[in-house]
C-alpha cells in the first residue's frame, strides 16, 4: 500500500529522464523513512540528493544508496530522483563573486539608520549583503557608520545607500563626495528617476584599465527600480552628456569618461515590487520577466562582457516568496520589511512591536517627506499610528493653500495641537535650525517662496515622525511613520506559532537563514510533484520551527 504521507498515480514507475526505463535502488533498508518527519528530514537535508523509493507496497524517501537500471536484486524501485540543493546554489554565483557573498541574498537599505551597522554587520560576518540605510542621516552620522562597518568588515560585504534627493541636490553630491574619500566601492541607489551627475561621477570615478586592457569597476551600483523607463538608464552607460560635463568640471578624468561609455551605469538592477517605502505597488510576478526580457534586449545591443543581474524585492517575506523570484530568473533576492521588526534593526522596540501583529493589509499610501512637493508617497503601516490620515492631511492644506498665512485660522489650530504640538512659528524655527546645518540654500528659497516655506514646515513633521519612530519617542507613538509593504503580513502569517512569532527571536541573519533553506526546501517538494509524487499537506509546508535547535 501507498504510503499515506506520499501518493502517486499507478501508471507513474520511472523517473521522467528515462520514461521508458524502470529505475531501481540499492542501499540499506534501514534508511528509508516512510513516517511524514522521518521523510520531511530527509527533504530538509537539502545537501543530499533525495530518493523517492517504492519497496512492496510501501513508498519513503532516503538519502542514502543509488540508483541504475532495474534489476531484481535491487531494494527497491525508484520513482523520484531529487538532487542535492544547498542554500548557498540560489541564484547566480556571479553577484556572489562581485560582492565577496556566500549567499545571493541582500538585505535593502531602510532610510535614518533603521539598516543599521549592527545589522549590516551581522549580514556580512555570515556571508550575505547588508546596505546600511544612509537616506535621511546627517554625513557626519554616515561618515560614523562608515568607519564603524569597514572596521567590522575590513574586506566587506557591505553596501551604502545613495538616495535621489531633486530638492537637495548638494546633499546627494556631498554623500558620492564622502563614499570616494572612504572607498565606499558598492552603493545601492533608490527613488533616482534619472542619472544625476553626482551618480554618474560615483560610477565613472572607480573605472580603469588592468595591464591586459580589461575594463575594471571599482564603484558597483545596485540600482532599486519599479519602471521599465528608469531601468534602461542603468541598464544602458552614461550619457555623454553628463560625463563631459564631469570631465570639464575636473570631477573625472577624460580615460574614466571613455571607458563610462563602454560599461552600464549599474552592476545590478533590483526589481522592486510591491514594498515599503518607495514603491509603485507593482506585482514581483509581472515585473521580472519583463525586466528579464528588458536587460536581454540591452545586452544584445551592447554585448557587455558581463550582463547586468536582474535581482527581486517587494513582496520577499516568505520561503515561497522567494524560491519564486529565484523560479523567475532572479539572480538574487533582497529583502526590507521583514528586516526592521529584527533585533539589529534600528527601529525602536515598539515598533518592532506592532510590525510583528501586521496583517498584509495593514498598509496604505501616505506622502512621502524627501519628495513631498511632487506628490510623492510611500507605503506605510497604519495599524497602531495615526501617521497616514495625519500625513495626508497636510498635503490636502499644500495642494489647496498658497502660504499658511492663508490656512484658515481653525485649520492651523489643529495643525498645531493634533499633528505637531507645538506652534507653527516653533517649528519653523526648527526647520531654519536645521537646514542651517544641512542646507541654508533651501532657508534662501523658502524666504522667497511662501508655498515652499509651507512645505518646509509640513515636512518637519513627515521627517521626524519616521525619525519618533526609530528612537521609541515616548508620546509619540501615534505619529510614528513606520514603512511597511504586505510582506510584512505575509511573514507574520508563516512564522505565526513558532519561534519566530516573538520579536526578541527575531534576528537578521537566521530570517535570511530561514528564507533560504525554506526555498530549498520547497524546491525539492515541486520536484517531487513534477515528478508524479504527491507529499501530504504538512509536507509541502515549510515552517521555521523545522529549523530550531532542540525542536
Amino acid at each position: 500500500m501507498e504510503s499515506p504521507s506520499l501518493t502517486t498515480p499507478a501508471a507513474v514507475r520511472t523517473t521522467a529522464a528515462t520514461p521508458s526505463i524502470s529505475f531501481g535502488w540499492s542501499g540499506p533498508a534501514s534508511s528509508i523513512a516512510y513516517d511524514e518527519s522521518g521523510m520531511q528530514a530527509c527533504l530538509l537535508n537539502i545537501e543530499k540528493p533525495v530518493y523517492c523509493v517504492r519497496v512492496a507496497d510501501r513508498i519513503g524517501l532516503t538519502n542514502e544508496g543509488s540508483l541504475s537500471p532495474y534489476t531484481t536484486g535491487d531494494t527497491g524501485e525508484i520513482l523520484a530522483v531529487i538532487p542535492a540543493l544547498a542554500a548557498d546554489q540560489l541564484g547566480d554565483p556571479d553577484f556572489c563573486r562581485v560582492y565577496g557573498l556566500r549567499y545571493a541574498y541582500a538585505a535593502g537599505a531602510m532610510a535614518n539608520g533603521i539598516a543599521s551597522e549592527a545589522l549590516v554587520i551581522e549580514l556580512g560576518k555570515a556571508g550575505y549583503l547588508g546596505s546600511f540605510g544612509a537616506a535621511g542621516l546627517s554625513l557626519a552620522r554616515i561618515e560614523a557608520a562608515i568607519q564603524r562597518i569597514q572596521e567590522a568588515l575590513p574586506n566587506g560585504p557591505y553596501a551604502f545607500n545613495i538616495i535621489h534627493t531633486p530638492n537637495e541636490p548638494s546633499i546627494e553630491k556631498k554623500v558620492v563626495e564622502l563614499y570616494l574619500q572612504k572607498g565606499v566601492t558598492v552603493a545601492e541607489t533608490s527613488a533616482f528617476l534619472g542619472l544625476t551627475p553626482n551618480l554618474v561621477h560615483y560610477r565613472a570615478a572607480g573605472l580603469s584599465l588592468d595591464p591586459a586592457g580589461n575594463i575594471q569597476i571599482g564603484n558597483h551600483i545596485i540600482a532599486k527600480v519599479s519602471r521599465k523607463e528608469v531601468a534602461i538608464k542603468f541598464l544602458e552607460p552614461a550619457p555623454e552628456k553628463i560625463l563631459t560635463q564631469l570631465v570639464q568640471e575636473g570631477r573625472i578624468t577624460q580615460q574614466q569618461a571613455n571607458l563610462a561609455a563602454k560599461v552600464p551605469m549599474a552592476d545590478d538592477i533590483t526589481v522592486e515590487a510591491d514594498s515599503g517605502g518607495h514603491t509603485d505597488n507593482r506585482p514581483l510576478v509581472c515585473l521580472i520577466p519583463s525586466m528579464v526580457a528588458l536587460r536581454d534586449e540591452i545586452q544584445e545591443k551592447y554585448q557587455y562582457p558581463h550582463p547586468v543581474r536582474i535581482g527581486a524585492a517587494g513582496g520577499i517575506g516568505t520561503p515561497n516568496a522567494v524560491l519564486g523570484a529565484f523560479q523567475m530568473g532572479a539572480a538574487y533576492v533582497m529583502t526590507g520589511s521583514v528586516n526592521q521588526a529584527c533585533l539589529e534593526a534600528g527601529s525602536s522596540d515598539h515598533t518592532k512591536k506592532i510590525l510583528a501583529q501586521a496583517a498584509m493589509t495593514d498598509v496604505t499610501m501616505a506622502p512621502s517627506a524627501d519628495m513631498f512637493e511632487m506628490g510623492v508617497k510611500v507605503q506605510v503601516l497604519k495599524a497602531g499610528t495615526l501617521f497616514p490620515m495625519r500625513a495626508a492631511k497636510l498635503y490636502d492644506l499644500y495642494m489647496k493653500f498658497n502660504s499658511i498665512e492663508e490656512i484658515p485660522v481653525e485649520e492651523r489650530d489643529k495643525i498645531e495641537k493634533q499633528i505637531f504640538h507645538r506652534s507653527l512659528e516653533e517649528v519653523w524655527a526648527d526647520t531654519v535650525k536645521f537646514f542651517t546645518e544641512r542646507d541654508p540654500e533651501q532657508i534662501d528659497k523658502a524666504n522667497a517662496n511662501p508655498k515652499r516655506k509651507m512645505a518646509l514646515i509640513f515636512r518637519w513633521y513627515l521627517g521626524l515622525s519616521s525619525r519618533w519612530s526609530n528612537s521609541g519617542e515616548q508620546g509619540r507613538e501615534m505619529d510614528y511613520q513606520i514603512w511597511c509593504g504586505p510582506s510584512m503580513g505575509a511573514f507574520n502569517d508563516w512564522t505565526r506559532g513558532t519561534y519566530l512569532a516573538e520579536p526578541g527571536n527575531r534576528r537578521v541573519v537566521e530570517v535570511a537563514r530561514q528564507f533560504l533553506i525554506g526555498a530549498a526546501y520547497l524546491y525539492r517538494v515541486e520536484s517531487l510533484k513534477t515528478q508524479g509524487v504527491q507529499p501530504s499537506f504538512r509536507m509541502s509546508t515549510y515552517r521555521p520551527l523545522s529549523l530550531r535547535d532542540g525542536d
